[in-house]
């Protein structure tokens, strides 16, 4: 009898061990992506685990790398600034959620000693710098667009990102709306053959790179120039407005009506008198079936939770970081994607 009761014990012991780790690593979700919205997410996924114990490991490795990772099945969910393409669809073998989460902004970011009154500039111009075209920092084109301003006579650096990037979708996506020559040799996409300039990893090293090299002209999220205090310029938009990006233009930019029901909108050259013109959504994605390899309801009820809380209460972490908050119409798009995520054909919230 007594060799019985151990037994007992011993097997509810185990059953108990194998119900804590089970427990522990469905509080754990794993992403990877966007560098663009890194620096959110981490407040955003900080602030969660605080409130209810679920930890978030997200990577920030670039757009790409994310939506490789996601339709690998090695992390939960990603982060992107592209949508899905039409390969990369297909290469997932089943729908693909996009979630936006905020909107951001790409800004040009340059290293000009001395100079201290902001750079104005516009979409043909940028092209042409990113086409190799312009090379020099006293052009005469970017002169007479910066009246008064005494422009080196220093050769300009061009700088990019070296990995798949949502953001270098954001500035090609802008570039094929505003410079012909552009898209007929370049075209937008996260990776793209770029016909000048220097390659970084992510947007920190893209920030870094610009900052250690005079002469360099860069794109980052605008949140990571402003902490590295790095120059930014002004940019024209389709009202011929030049404007700085600020969570007001960036927000301006954003605020749409025509959001497609699947959230894949661009809003590059926006036609608000002022908004900023290289704005965007960016997006967490996630399978629409979320019961595949061994991933448990309670692990997919988590991320689905925490996706939730990201576009509401999270929200709150957008502005102080420059992000503009979802709009309205935002919102509702993406609660009623979320809505359609199914475990086992049984959709996840109800």
């Amino acid at each position: 009898m007594k060799s019985i009761n151990r037994l007992s014990i011993l097997i509810l012991a185990f059953a108990s061990l194998v119900s804590l780790k089970s427990s522990a690593q469905d509080n754990n979700l794993l992403g990877a992506g966007s560098t663009f919205v890194n620096p959110l997410f981490s407040k955003m996924f900080a602030e969660y685990k605080t409130k209810y114990n679920v930890a978030v490991n997200y990577q920030s490795i670039g757009s790409g790398g994310g939506i490789k990772q996601l339709t690998a099945k090695t992390v939960d969910f990603g982060g992107t600034d592209a949508p899905l393409n039409e390969d990369q669809s297909k290469a997932a073998g089943a729908t693909i959620l996009h979630i936006p989460m905020a909107a951001g902004a790409a800004v040009l970011s340059y290293n000009l000693p001395g100079l201290t009154t902001p750079l104005k500039m516009n979409g043909r111009l940028l092209g042409d710098i990113f086409l190799g075209k312009v090379t020099n920092w006293n052009n005469a084109e970017i002169q007479s667009m910066n009246k008064g301003v005494k422009l080196p006579d220093l050769p300009i650096v061009v700088i990019h990102r070296s990995e798949g990037s949502g953001t270098s979708y954001m500035f090609t996506d802008y570039l094929t709306k505003v410079n012909p020559e552009w898209a007929s040799k370049v075209g937008k996409a996260a990776a793209v053959n770029w016909p000048a300039g220097l390659g970084a990893k992510g947007s920190e090293g893209v920030a870094g790179l610009i900052k250690q090299t005079p002469g360099a002209i860069g794109y980052v999220e605008l949140i990571y120039a402003l902490q590295n205090k790095m120059e930014i310029a002004d940019i024209q938009n389709a009202a011929g407005k030049f404007i700085t990006p600020s969570l007001k233009s960036i927000t301006l930019a954003s605020n749409v009506d025509n959001i497609p029901s699947d959230a894949k909108v661009s809003i590059t050259n926006t036609t608000n008198p002022d908004g900023y013109p290289i704005s965007s959504f960016t997006w967490a994605i996630l399978y629409q079936e979320q019961k595949y390899n061994d991933r448990s309801l309670a692990k997919a009820t988590n991320l689905l939770k925490l996706l939730w809380w990201n576009i509401h209460q999270g929200q709150v972490y957008c502005t102080p970081l420059n992000y503009a908050p979802l709009s309205k119409n935002a919102l509702k798009v993406a609660e009623k994607i979320l809505k359609s995520a199914t475990y086992g054909g049984t959709s996840i919230l109800k």
